[in-house]
């Protein structure tokens, strides 16, 4: 039979355990008012897979916003909270490299104002572009460890009282009717209150979401070890093609990429590593260790030493944006519970973490405080809707 509740105490399982789904589950636990548990199949702690996205991120703080208001203040929201966890004798500060990022463009891009707030914001004169930019601007930002960062936010969880299961999920249904006892044997449960799914890609097929406007983005990159490069640089071109060059605190440097929808090759293709190398080196020639700098000119052969891996992840894009909204689902002898989506983030969920975690926390809690809608409202749309792009 079902625990009974402390009525301060709400049960709370958040599905995913990319860099959205341990943002979510952290920010949700925070207020200490809810008992938080974390379904996933995978986790920071697993090796490197196709089946994880967020591993394999760059995850500089740059924001793509342009005109979406939404989206500004999703991303900004969570510069400001990265900029915080990196400062100087932050618990987090060893997973981040705050640096100067400068951004080239050859494209059409006339300004920058949705980056404005960015410390130390600046637009390059024109001796100051390269390549085929005709603009250009730099900021201060920061770039995460990646996997560093992420074992960051699982262990914090953990260590506010927070839980973790291994399930392979088929439908959430399998959570609402006891809670996650199925699959820990427990006799004894405690009631659900609310999900909150931050499945990324595995939206597409969790049953009880299905949501085919969910695709992949794949993109491929190389790491290499040059601790000498303390700044990042990306070069977006007139026919799309973007290339950058991100630094990180432990002296290796991730570049990249690539930006294919529907492609779900499961491992790197070595003739755009080739291309890769040959687009860093253009844009960053400072990445060849400095002593081979000195009597010629450096070429792709000289980085091939400092070469750590080369990488690919599938992006979670979504049609229409990000998921961000509720919808109440029936829960045997429950009635109707909160589902609180959070996904959809394409290749911007570490710049946007923080800031969708505070709007699925709002979400959540409006849904608590309101209760199940009546059978009037059922089937009105909720005002939230989806964040576009």
């Amino acid at each position: 039979m079902a625990l009974s509740n402390d009525d301060q105490i709400k049960e709370i399982i958040v599905i995913g355990a990319g860099v959205i789904g341990l943002t979510t589950a952290l920010k949700i636990q925070e207020q200490g008012t809810y008992r938080v548990t974390i379904v996933a199949e995978n986790f920071p702690t697993d090796p490197k897979s196709i089946r994880y996205t967020s591993h394999w991120a760059g995850a500089h703080h740059v924001s793509h916003a342009y005109n979406d208001q939404n989206q500004r203040k999703l991303d900004q929201d969570t510069f400001h909270a990265l900029w915080q966890l990196s400062g100087p004798g932050s618990a987090a500060e060893g997973c981040f490299l705050r640096h100067t990022q400068t951004e080239y463009h050859g494209d059409d891009l006339t300004d920058a104002e949705w980056l404005h707030y960015m410390p130390d914001f600046k637009y390059l004169d024109t001796n100051e572009l390269r390549g085929p930019a005709k603009m250009g601007f730099s900021f201060s930002t920061v770039t995460m460890n990646t996997p560093i960062y992420l074992n960051w936010l699982m262990s914090s969880f953990l260590a506010k009282n927070g839980t973790i299961l291994r399930v392979s999920l088929q439908h959430i249904s399998q959570l609402l009717e006891r809670g996650t006892s199925p699959y820990t044997g427990a006799h004894s449960y405690r009631a659900v209150d609310a999900i909150v799914v931050c499945a990324g890609l595995g939206a597409r097929n969790l049953g009880g979401v299905e949501d085919k406007d969910v695709y992949p983005i794949r993109g491929q990159t190389v790491l290499l070890r040059a601790p000498w490069i303390k700044f990042g640089r990306t070069m977006t071109e007139a026919d799309g093609t973007y290339t950058y060059t991100m630094p990180r605190s432990n002296g290796d440097v991730l570049c990249g990429g690539t930006r294919v929808p529907n492609d779900w090759y499961p491992v790197p293709r070595p003739e755009i590593t080739e291309d890769i190398l040959a687009r860093a080196l253009q844009l960053t020639p400072e990445l060849v260790p400095p002593q081979t700098c000195v009597d010629r000119e450096p070429t792709v052969e000289d980085l091939r030493p400092i070469i750590i891996e080369p990488g690919c992840g599938l992006r979670p894009g979504r049609k229409g944006g990000i998921r961000l909204e509720v919808e109440w689902v029936d829960a045997p002898t429950r009635g109707k519970v909160p589902v609180v989506y959070n996904y959809g983030h394409s290749g911007y969920g570490f710049l946007s973490s923080w800031g969708s975690a505070s709007k699925a926390l709002e979400l959540l809690e409006d849904a608590l405080a309101t209760g199940a809608p009546t059978n009037a409202e059922i089937g009105v749309e909720h005002p939230s809707g989806n964040l576009g792009n």
